[in-house]
């Protein structure tokens, strides 16, 4: 190879050096724990990671099932393949036992594993970025109490070029900077702290928000959809959706505690959320959550009228829904689809129903509706599945119905998102 070809290969690749080295994420190291955190008892410092830890519902990406607690393992999928969560248990040679403070604290506001690695962001650290450093220690001092498990962390299963280091600096580059919540001044102590845990420990985010095509949050709450999960999570910011603007604290709360109120009930993820975590909360907490979810922005919920059609194909397929819900629904829903909350979820003016995105009421007609089973709601009333009763017609049928039915006015869904969707995992 003579020198000239030397010199054409060399300074290509320098330039790719230089620039992933002017992308690289640096290394914030934010503020420094208080003197409180730093003098506070070891037991009430492990206290408090216990509860900051069910806030953030660790043991949901990081145990499998019937799987030691966060040992790990867990295959998150991504449209761009899996990531699998590692053990965080206290074991020093698998897990995270031989981390230190900073090092938890890096990987939970920096996204930097303790050998350097980046992280990839279905560990939610763009949010987990905005925790104190006092709360990242006291996290820390609760894994360090947990049972080391010998359980190796399995690699992740990516795509090219999503499984290089480099593309994943350029993402950072582009969508994230860690930054810790900073108080509004002029807010309530209390819109505060509801802040500080939707927007961080609660990473609420993560899901109620839309993704672009290389997966970064637009950090709206805006609703979005959960391919992976065959759910939609709906926007926290629409009247159309799951505005909370006109609703009361209190109902708002009861659905974080208890998973139902008079206003709602949640089924399909949320209410694995709400079982595993956000039922974990203090009255205080949970009530300050409220407030802040009622304090965003609300975009009007009216839409444009929905215009049916009056060909008498149409009219036979919304006369056949209308039949299967006298025979299967009407007993608990209503003749009129008034219900009787929280138990049995009103449907008519049900947003659940309405919304643009039919992905859910299709999912419950499919695989039933179950609200979790919390200690303010400790045997929660269940709708049971009908995939294995109606075939992906009827399916359609019944859910276009009730999109039309009392003063419902949405439009028809079709057979073949059915379809799709009967094939989607329940896990």
């Amino acid at each position: 190879m003579n020198r000239n070809t030397k010199i054409a290969i060399a300074v290509p690749l320098l330039l790719v050096v230089a620039a992933v080295g002017f992308i690289w994420p640096k290394h914030d190291r934010g503020p420094a724990p208080s003197a409180a955190s730093l003098n506070m008892p070891i037991a009430q410092k492990v206290a408090r990671g216990a509860y900051l830890a069910k806030a953030a519902d660790c043991m949901a990406c990081h145990t499998t099932r019937d799987g030691a607690a966060f040992a790990g393992g867990r295959a998150l999928q991504t449209p761009f393949g899996n990531v699998i969560s590692p053990n965080i248990t206290s074991d020093k040679e698998t897990g995270i036992g031989n981390w230190t403070p900073d090092d938890f604290w890096n990987a939970l506001h920096n996204g930097k594993a303790k050998d350097g690695r980046l992280l990839y962001p279905a560990f939610p650290y763009t949010n987990y970025t905005a925790m104190t450093r006092d709360d990242s220690d006291a996290m820390y001092a609760y894994f360090q109490t947990i049972k080391p498990v010998k359980q190796a962390s399995q690699p992740h299963t990516l795509r090219f070029p999503y499984n290089q280091q480099a593309m994943l600096a350029v993402w950072r580059a582009l969508y994230f900077k860690p930054a810790v919540y900073a108080p509004d001044s002029s807010k309530s102590a209390e819109w505060n702290r509801g802040a500080y845990l939707v927007q961080g420990p609660g990473h609420c985010i993560a899901c109620h928000s839309e993704r672009n095509a290389l997966g970064a949050s637009d950090n709206s709450l805006s609703g979005g959809l959960i391919p992976v999960l065959g759910w939609y999570a709906p926007s926290l910011t629409s009247d159309r959706e799951a505005g909370l603007g006109d609703w009361e604290v209190k109902d708002i709360t009861d659905l974080l505690k208890t998973g139902v109120s008079q206003r709602a009930t949640v089924f399909g993820p949320m209410a694995e959320v709400v079982r595993e975590s956000l039922q974990h909360l203090s009255d205080e907490d949970a009530r300050a959550m409220a407030v802040y979810l009622k304090s965003l922005p609300n975009e009007s919920g009216k839409r444009e009228p929905y215009e049916r059609s009056k060909e008498p194909e149409a009219a036979a397929f919304l006369a056949a829904g209308e039949k299967i819900y006298r025979n299967q629904c009407m007993d608990c829903h209503g003749e009129k689809g008034e219900g009787i909350a929280p138990h049995y979820p009103p449907l008519n003016g049900n947003r659940a129903l309405t919304m643009d995105e039919a992905v859910n009421p299709i999912r419950i007609v499919l695989n039933g509706g179950f609200a979790p089973g919390t200690a303010g709601n400790p045997r929660p009333y269940g709708m049971p599945p009908f995939g294995h009763a109606l075939n992906d017609v009827e399916v359609a049928q019944v859910v276009s119905y009730l999109r039309g039915a009392w003063d419902n006015n949405a439009p028809p869904v079709e057979s073949v998102m059915v379809n799709r969707l009967r094939n989607v995992p329940l896990e």
